[in-house]
């Protein structure tokens, strides 16, 4: 079995896509959101009574909610640059319980980069994690939107949670000092769902970095008793127009791909799929028990600086595993990296059912410099496994998982 894991081609995706429509039962349904309008620079508005934190915040323009406008929190932060410089940039789209976070933007500024991180929850940063203040302008609450998939389309939290992160790029685009070309996008959790969406619609960014989230969240996720509450049809409908499985073949940017062995949301397996569906140059980064969050965990790990300093400032890559196989109990990759690597490691289990229940090992692979090459039997009864390559900053370039039947 051999797959490259640079370039694959997405034979495996389960829904026919096309540039303009997704698939609804085999009648093409017009994509929701109009990217003429959405790359229009958005009206700003001043904020007052809350702390800069030292970055700027402001409100900008978002699409109409119930027939009402609505205004978008956002912080703003420039890094330090010479006079007439254009910088690259970054756009942060927050998780479940989150809002704009400034140390997010903060964290890109001291890295060189221009950031906007904005509320997709018709929220404001006062108060704590999970219970932020609404204000009088907002869009509609978060998270999923599931509680309203009988509202009109252009009602509901996807849909206006996309458009806030496309007007968020926008504006980005029309800062004097920001280089329009050089623009990246990551999200965490919920932020990484909608971060596979926004790439499949607004294909202005140079790369997407989703942290956690994916699609196919009808097949294995956290919300599987969500969609049965909702009961079939109404489940069928969310998933239609919602699911980033509808809009991942249209990405054509590069993708980065962080996750978890036992992630609680977005299971191995409905993340397999989605970067499989996605049919662009992609990079995958899957950590034993990576844990679940803001902060350190999913803002900070630094595969992502890596990949946004060499596909917007032309720096070192990370390495690309070119092909990987299984062949008589025996995995193997081949790879590429112009980094040292330090050491490679098969992960594994010997478990099965609940992917975020299975106990994951790790063991020593042979590394074959000369030959580019990692290769390692397969300790018996193993279930699952894939490989990692490690460089000398202890940055991780995964294979695909494998499942042995």
């Amino acid at each position: 079995m051999k797959l490259n894991n640079c370039r694959l081609a997405s034979l495996f995706c389960l829904i026919a896509i096309t540039a303009t429509t997704i698939a609804d039962n085999g009648k093409p349904v017009q994509i929701p959101w109009d990217i003429s309008v959405l790359s229009k620079t958005p009206q700003t508005y001043p904020v007052s009574g809350i702390e800069t934190n030292g970055v700027k915040s402001l409100f900008f323009e978002g699409l109409p909610w119930k027939g009402k406008p609505t205004r978008v929190f956002a912080w703003v932060g420039m890094p330090d640059h010479k006079p007439g410089e254009k910088v690259p940039a970054m756009v942060l789209v927050h998780g479940g319980g989150g809002t704009a976070f400034a140390t997010w933007v903060k964290l890109w500024n001291s890295r060189g980069y221009a950031a906007i991180a904005m509320d997709t929850c018709g929220c404001v940063p006062v108060g704590k994690y999970g219970a932020w203040q609404r204000h009088e302008n907002g869009g509609p609450a978060g998270w999923g939107g599931f509680k309203q998939i009988d509202d009109p389309i252009e009602d509901q939290w996807t849909y206006h949670a996309v458009a806030d992160a496309i007007l968020a790029h926008s504006l980005l685009r029309s800062m004097p000092d920001v280089d329009a070309d050089r623009i990246g996008l990551t999200g965490i959790s919920w932020g990484g769902y909608l971060t596979c969406i926004i790439a499949g619609v607004d294909e202005r960014f140079r790369f997407a970095a989703p942290v956690y989230g994916c699609g196919f969240l009808g097949d294995n996720s956290a919300w599987l008793g969500e969609f049965k509450k909702m009961g079939e049809e109404k489940a069928a409908k969310w998933l239609r127009y919602w699911d980033p499985s509808q809009y991942l073949p249209l990405a054509k940017m590069f993708f980065l791909w962080l996750n978890g062995t036992n992630d609680f949301a977005y299971p191995l397996d409905s993340y397999q799929k989605s970067y499989r569906c996605f049919a662009g140059k992609r990079t995958l980064c899957i950590r034993v028990r990576m844990p679940h969050g803001h902060g350190a965990a999913g803002e900070n790990p630094e595969e992502i600086h890596v990949f946004a300093d060499n596909i917007l400032k032309s720096d070192v890559p990370l390495a690309c595993i070119t092909k990987q196989g299984f062949d008589d109990g025996k995995a193997w990759v081949t790879f590429d990296s112009k980094r040292p690597i330090m050491k490679s490691e098969l992960n594994f289990t010997k478990d099965t059912g609940i992917w975020q229940k299975r106990k994951w090992e790790t063991i020593p692979a042979d590394l074959d410099l000369a030959q580019h090459k990692v290769s390692i039997t397969v300790p018996a009864g193993t279930t699952v496994f894939y490989l990692n390559l490690i460089d000398e900053n202890k940055l991780a370039v995964s294979s695909e998982h494998v499942e042995i039947k």
